[in-house]
């Protein structure tokens, strides 16, 4: 896969790395597409993301799994009404819905803007109208969802 964008991958010291480093870049780049789908198409259950939480809860998803979970998303928010170009605010924290949300949103051509889950309704007002923001998709967690609703009234 490296060999798709890089003119080498191997080196043989620090300054044949400096000189001679080159990435490829395709003129219509899109990771979600050109990196996890194309793994997904090469290696379907090559392992792409072990995800642990505080307590020690665990999950592992291959590159079929990615491709899958966000295909599903990115369907979902066509079917919302987002677009390329537009911008999303995702307040997710570490969950591991963050990982299928901004694989979609490439697909689609979206804006991912991640943000922290301690932004007030005053932080999240002026984010909105700065960035334009469409939607925002956050966790659910009681305090994110007061400030998102304090937002609205």
């Amino acid at each position: 896969m490296l060999e798709r964008f890089l003119r080498r991958t191997e080196f043989t010291s620090l300054e044949d790395f400096k000189e001679n480093f080159e990435i490829i870049a395709p003129e219509n780049f899109n990771f979600a597409y050109d990196v996890v789908d194309a793994w997904a198409a090469q290696a379907p259950d090559k392992l792409a993301m072990l995800w642990t939480n505080d307590e020690g809860k665990e999950m592992s998803f291959t590159f079929a799994d990615i491709k899958r979970e966000s295909d599903r998303v990115a369907s979902f928010f066509l079917q919302l009404g987002i677009k390329r170009g537009d911008c999303v605010m995702m307040m997710l924290k570490r969950r591991v819905e963050f990982w299928f949300t901004i694989v979609a949103l490439h697909k689609i051509g979206a804006v991912a803007i991640p943000a922290t889950h301690l932004l007030t309704p005053k932080d999240l007002i002026y984010r909105n109208n700065s960035a334009g923001i469409r939607m925002i998709v956050a966790a659910d967690d009681p305090l994110i969802i007061q400030h998102v609703n304090d937002c609205l009234t």
